[in-house]
């Protein structure tokens, strides 16, 4: 493909009794109680997500709110319903959260690792992409294909929790993942940097004759929805993968993985056979 250059149903006990240590080990990351969040915050520890119970502002909870605001920390109003079933019926005193697995980086520090390497900034967007397992994939793959980060929205997406991790096996620490307000708005400021936008659709050209030359800015969707309207119109190409069987689509991140290599294999000038 060519292009202009220049821009750059059953219960089982003994299952459940299986899964026990492992929804245990998850809980960990959870943080009870507003001593326990607030020392977190003072110590600057990574923390994903901050739960609030609904309407609870009294004490040191407005302070914690506040200094969570200032680190640009994801704030969730829960019911006490659910907030007691995660912390296990701990006191956790209206306030509890998740500790990330991992520092989040900038979409700075990505570049500048690029720039590190001498290499052109290969970054994977991920829209709306809700399973950790999908996200902890694709920043394993990222990291095997050389990619200098992942970037995903604040809301609505998976974040960087102990499932995530898990599923990278080990490459969160070594790929980094940075979080933006606005999916849409994060490509319009790498399309100034020179950036090219390739999202990844059923409707577009054929992977295998797409040019992944220069600065590359790869969008992976939903599992369910795919990638929203605003941003499929802010790409400058959208790619797809052939269906040749009966199931019309491909998991989010064996579809990701795919594309990633495709970009690995050209920038290694590892012709095809």
């Amino acid at each position: 493909m060519e292009r202009q250059k220049g821009r750059k149903d059953g219960f089982d006990k003994n299952k459940k009794r299986e899964e026990a240590p492992e929804r245990e080990e998850r809980n960990q990351d959870l943080i009870i109680g507003r001593n326990a969040v607030s020392e977190a915050l003072r110590n600057d520890r990574a923390i994903d997500t901050l739960l609030v119970l609904r309407g609870e502002r009294n004490g040191s909870v407005g302070r914690i709110i506040a200094e969570c605001r200032e680190k640009e920390i994801v704030i969730k109003e829960v019911d006490k319903k659910k907030l007691d079933f995660l912390c296990g019926q701990g006191n956790h005193q209206g306030v509890a959260a998740w500790a990330a697995v991992h520092e989040y980086a900038t979409v700075e520090d990505m570049l500048n690792l690029a720039k590190e390497r001498g290499e052109d900034p290969f970054i994977i967007l991920c829209d709306e992409l809700e399973d950790p397992h999908n996200l902890g994939a694709i920043i394993r793959t990222a990291e095997t294909t050389g990619a200098h980060g992942i970037i995903i929205p604040k809301r609505r997406n998976a974040s960087l929790t102990w499932a995530v991790g898990k599923a990278s096996a080990g490459a969160v620490e070594y790929v980094p993942v940075a979080r933006v307000a606005n999916i849409a708005a994060t490509l319009d400021d790498l399309k100034k940097q020179g950036f090219w936008v390739y999202t990844a659709d059923m409707d577009g050209k054929n992977w295998c004759e797409t040019d992944f030359s220069g600065s590359v800015a790869l969008v992976v969707g939903s599992e369910g929805k795919g990638v929203s309207r605003l941003v499929k119109e802010k790409s400058d190409f959208v790619v797809s993968l052939p269906m040749r069987g009966k199931i019309t689509s491909l998991n989010a991140s064996v579809a990701a993985s795919v594309l990633m290599y495709e970009v690995a294999r050209q920038r290694l000038g590892i012709k095809a056979k």
